[in-house]
């Protein structure tokens, strides 16, 4: 079996745009499990709500959170990478300046400038999901006080605004200082972290990890941070709802979200093979 280990993005990937893992690519990912294959959960989205669509996949299914800041499988933390505390106030300062709404996330929650954007996202999630799975969404005041308590635990920091031209102002703005990751999941945001942080590291540390080979790998995924991990697999694959950026670096384009593109791809070069 050439592939063992598929690293797949989730919003616009993985999930439909019900946000729901249909049954047929449940199916078609037990089987690949069964056959030996790891299916790795590669997400911006933070660690605890990444979990529970792993739960939902019904495997140990190791987990990729923050856009490759935290990694892990069941108990076992393999990876972590914090933003650190003079870098949180440089962003800080930064969104302020072009009038974002800040956000920093841990592996368990966020810290919002106020309940707009990102939090109202998870707090809709956190009406459907069981206690254990909530996402922790605190609305700050005085972030030098959050970033001095949890300055071990803050992984990265996202803008989001409706205005995409300050939203690219201030994310060619950040890029500029060199110091950071910087990516979009949404045309309406951005994420920064770490600079040692990518969805393509990730997935790298994750293939060593496992004693694979590159060549092993199937990443797969739909937008700007997908694109580091599906230029590093030996299999790269863009959804056909892709963005035209992250389709042009694909070795193959797969069918939409809504029409089980993952599935299609297990079942062609795992189930199939």
């Amino acid at each position: 079996m050439k592939y063992k280990l598929i690293c797949t993005d989730m919003d616009g990937t993985l999930l439909n745009n019900e946000k729901k893992v249909s049954k047929a690519t449940l199916e078609s990912i037990k089987k690949a499990h069964e056959k030996g294959v790891k299916i790795a959960i590669t997400t911006g989205r933070i660690f605890v709500s990444a979990k529970y669509y792993g739960e939902l996949l019904k495997i140990q299914a190791p987990i990729i959170a923050s856009n490759g800041a935290y990694i892990r499988e069941g108990d076992n933390l393999i990876y972590k990478c914090i933003l650190g505390i003079e870098n949180c106030r440089e962003l800080l300062k930064i969104f302020n300046y072009y009038e974002l709404v800040p956000h920093f996330y841990t592996a368990e929650g966020i810290f919002a400038g106020n309940s707009m954007y990102t939090s109202k996202f998870y707090e809709k999630s956190n009406r459907v999901v069981p206690e254990q799975f909530k996402i922790k969404i605190k609305t700050v005041e005085n972030w030098e006080e959050v970033f001095e308590n949890h300055q071990m635990d803050i992984l990265k920091a996202v803008a989001i605004d409706d205005d995409i031209n300050k939203i690219k102002k201030a994310k060619e703005a950040i890029k500029k200082i060199g110091m950071y990751e910087v990516v979009s999941s949404f045309s309406n945001n951005f994420e920064v972290m770490n600079k040692n942080v990518s969805k393509g590291r990730a997935a790298k540390r994750l293939t060593e990890y496992y004693n694979l080979n590159k060549s092993e790998v199937i990443a797969i995924g739909d937008n700007e941070n997908d694109i580091s991990m599906i230029e590093y697999a030996g299999l790269g694959v863009a959804m056909e709802n892709a963005t035209d950026e992250t389709k042009k670096i694909a070795n193959y384009i797969t069918d939409s979200n809504d029409n089980d593109g993952v599935k299609k791809i297990i079942d062609k070069f795992i189930l199939e093979y």
